[in-house]
């Protein structure tokens, strides 16, 4: 069956002047404008379209790639706002509407939104939405501790970031875990901390908080020997700095470089740290 709002694989059935139409199933037969339709291409080929609604809210196909699907959530920026929402841009000719029922807070022209973009099957169109929470579950009996997972940062909380697991589920990384200031539309691995009783997800962004304080001390005294036992990445050095070597927060790293001191396997002076069996 043909899926709205997705890429699909249809049949060419019929050629005219201005494009190809293909067997929609259940859709019926469905235009490839001439623009799009590849070269070569004869009654009887399959060819790879994403299906969507025209200007005059017709069933069309099309071969450009839109920057997100039905499903799925995306960082997309505003390009025009009138009395039925905002309307995004999504790379097709016809921007993607957001009503302003699925608006959180009140939409502005030139601004950039995480949505969820859905099949709105009472009115027959492709709509996005802001309000995260109304298509995505907060809970899921599928997602387990220390199982690694793909993140899209969503929003910022009181207690830190909101973030979209996998496109199916919505979870919380504290600012703690966080390690460094998260970007809204930022994409990166992660893995599942902890599910709260509530089944709430609480998230990381670092492998290397799964694995503990001592695994993170190993890492820096291989670090230090590879550098001939000399860093200048200390207790006093930029979050940003830190992550990028480590991919941890300062926090974290000073942490284990007070253990690694504590436990004398390192000397900590002015600007940078030393094996101890360096001094």
């Amino acid at each position: 069956m043909a899926e709205i709002g997705k890429f699909n694989k249809l049949q060419v059935v019929k050629e005219v002047d201005f494009g190809v139409y293909l067997d929609g199933g259940e859709h019926d037969t469905i235009l490839l404008p001439q623009r799009y339709v590849p070269e070569g291409c004869e009654i009887g080929d399959w060819v790879d379209v994403f299906l969507y609604f025209d200007s005059e809210d017709l069933l069309i196909a099309t071969t450009e790639t839109p920057k997100v699907e039905v499903g799925r959530c995306e960082m997309l920026k505003v390009v025009d706002i009138n009395n039925a929402g905002a309307f995004m841009d999504w790379g097709l000719p016809k921007d993607l509407l957001v009503p302003y029922s699925e608006q959180h807070k009140p939409m502005e022209v030139g601004y950039s939104y995480v949505v969820y973009v859905f099949h709105d099957q009472e009115t027959d169109r492709i709509a996005a939405s802001t309000r995260l929470q109304d298509h995505l579950a907060e809970e899921s009996v599928w997602i387990k501790p220390r199982q690694p997972v793909d993140l899209l940062i969503a929003g910022r909380t009181d207690l830190g970031y909101k973030a979209v697991i996998n496109n199916q589920y919505l979870g919380l990384i504290f600012r703690d875990d966080a390690f460094r200031p998260l970007k809204i539309g930022e994409r990166l691995p992660g893995f599942v901390k902890n599910i709260r009783p509530d089944g709430k997800i609480d998230l990381l962004i670092s492998q290397g908080t799964l694995q503990g304080d001592h695994d993170l001390g190993e890492q820096i005294i291989e670090k230090l020997r590879a550098a001939g036992g000399v860093l200048t990445l200390t207790d006093k050095s930029e979050p940003d700095e830190i992550y990028r070597q480590f991919k941890v927060s300062k926090k974290k790293y000073k942490q284990a470089l007070g253990t690694l001191y504590k436990s004398r396997r390192i000397v900590i002076e002015p600007g940078q740290i030393k094996l101890a069996d360096r001094i």
